[in-house]
């Protein structure tokens, strides 16, 4: 059986108020680096914030992030272009994708907020997390404790596959 972990995976959005526990905050940030990376180039770079303030401020900065203001932890996954003008918005998704499925394996709830390539949220965000010129947002991830539960699933749809030729 595949991993149960990626059908677990549910973009959560209400969260208790218990905090997300250090070890388990670096947990998720090893699971983003072990993400595939073109050329093995690993452009990524990770603000993880637990800062009250300022998980209330990403809130108000994106426009579908008001579930920060719950959340008690987020991550905001970053790549440096001139290391990987090419590939490093791939190299980002695939970092974002682990962090959510690891956090779906240790209990945690998550939800992607896209940031790149609405250049009004990257900014957004630049502006409250600091983030140097050079660098961009690729996504914003809430992280917390679920206060909803919801059931793993698949969505498997034979439609979608094509065996050997389109």
């Amino acid at each position: 059986m595949p991993n149960e972990n990626i059908f677990a995976r549910r973009s959560i959005r209400k969260y208790s108020s218990l905090p997300v526990d250090a070890d388990d905050l670096t947990l998720l940030l090893e699971a983003g680096m072990a993400a595939p990376s073109g050329k093995n180039l690993k452009p990524w770079h990770f603000v993880a914030i637990t800062k009250r303030k300022i998980l209330d401020d990403l809130a108000e900065a994106h426009p579908y992030g008001k579930m920060l203001f719950e959340a008690t932890a987020a991550i905001a996954v970053c790549g440096k272009k001139e290391i990987s003008p090419d590939y490093w918005i791939q190299d980002c998704s695939a970092a974002t994708e682990n962090i959510l499925v690891a956090a779906a394996g240790i209990g945690l709830g998550t939800v992607w907020l896209g940031c790149h390539p609405r250049e009004e949220r990257v900014t957004a965000i630049k502006n409250v997390l600091q983030i140097p010129e050079g660098v961009g947002v690729l996504s914003l991830i809430a992280i917390g404790h679920p206060a909803e539960k919801k059931e793993s699933r698949t969505q498997y749809d034979e439609e979608r596959v094509h065996r050997d030729k389109w």
